[in-house]
């Protein structure tokens, strides 16, 4: 074996250790004793989605979906026609900042960035800034319960602040079995539980929010077929509830569809 296949072999089994090391630290500590479900899933509906757009943040409300999108210099907050994909309001935010999360309480949409420690917020209707705050942490994901606002910071950490003045009122580890579990994404709040996309993965997580324990795991491995996809995808990442009709929206960063799932036990 040459040194180029050598170095191939080797870097292939590294590759392959992290994937298994990552997955398994997702499930750790998961037994059929200790009855913590794993979901599948069934496609509902298949809807066009916007292949620029880097979905960091998505809501469903009054039969729209809201996306908030990253990246430095072309993060957005959206307005989107669920069934065409078509993007009917968009609002650029400053350059310098990474978009992250969104959520709608009341009247008003609020944006998290990733680094900047600012979250915006705007009207609803439309799109105009009305205020900003800050937070000492990374922004991450954001949704909110009727009550609090409830946010994410990429560790296993999730806050539950004022939504009138963004104070922390209360704090939980998420944690499967007494194991913390970190990289906590984007969030939204279902049926009396908060789901979460964990980065880097194929998995959502039903946290409680009153202890941070996971009560289930969402396995959506293979939801998008490569063979449908023309260019390049990032990660999961998205999920909105329309409470009205109990329907249960993803995507991904960059992906072509969002999708329309049921769970299956």
């Amino acid at each position: 074996m040459n040194r180029l296949a050598k170095r191939f072999v080797v870097s292939f089994v590294l590759s392959m250790m992290i994937v298994f090391n990552f997955n398994s630290s997702i499930l750790i500590g998961y037994s059929d004793s200790d009855k913590i479900p794993v979901y599948g899933y069934k496609i509902i509906q298949v809807y066009p989605h916007d292949t620029e757009a880097f979905t960091q943040g998505l809501v469903f409300k009054d039969g729209f979906l809201y996306e908030g999108t990253g990246l430095f210099r072309n993060s957005s907050l959206r307005k989107i026609d669920l069934e065409s994909g078509k993007v009917l309001k968009i609002k650029k935010i400053p350059d310098r900042f990474f978009g992250e999360g969104i959520t709608i309480f009341g009247d008003r949409i609020i944006q998290l960035t990733w680094k900047g420690n600012i979250g915006f917020v705007y009207n609803k209707n439309t799109f105009n800034l009305t205020d900003r705050f800050n937070y000492p942490y990374e922004g991450w994901g954001i949704c909110q319960d009727g009550k609090y606002l409830i946010v994410s910071d990429g560790t296993s950490t999730i806050r539950f602040l004022e939504p009138d003045n963004f104070r922390e009122i209360s704090r939980i580890t998420v944690q499967e079995n007494g194991t913390p579990i970190n990289n906590i994404n984007e969030l939204e709040y279902v049926k009396g539980e908060i789901y979460a996309n964990i980065w880097q993965s194929e998995f959502i997580a039903k946290i409680n929010p009153l202890n941070g324990s996971i009560s289930g795991w969402i396995d959506l491995t293979g939801l998008l077929k490569m063979e449908n996809v023309e260019k390049k995808v990032d990660v999961l990442n998205g999920i909105a509830y329309d409470r009205e009709n109990d329907r249960l929206f993803v995507t991904g960063k960059l992906w072509p569809f969002v999708f329309e799932i049921e769970l299956i036990k």
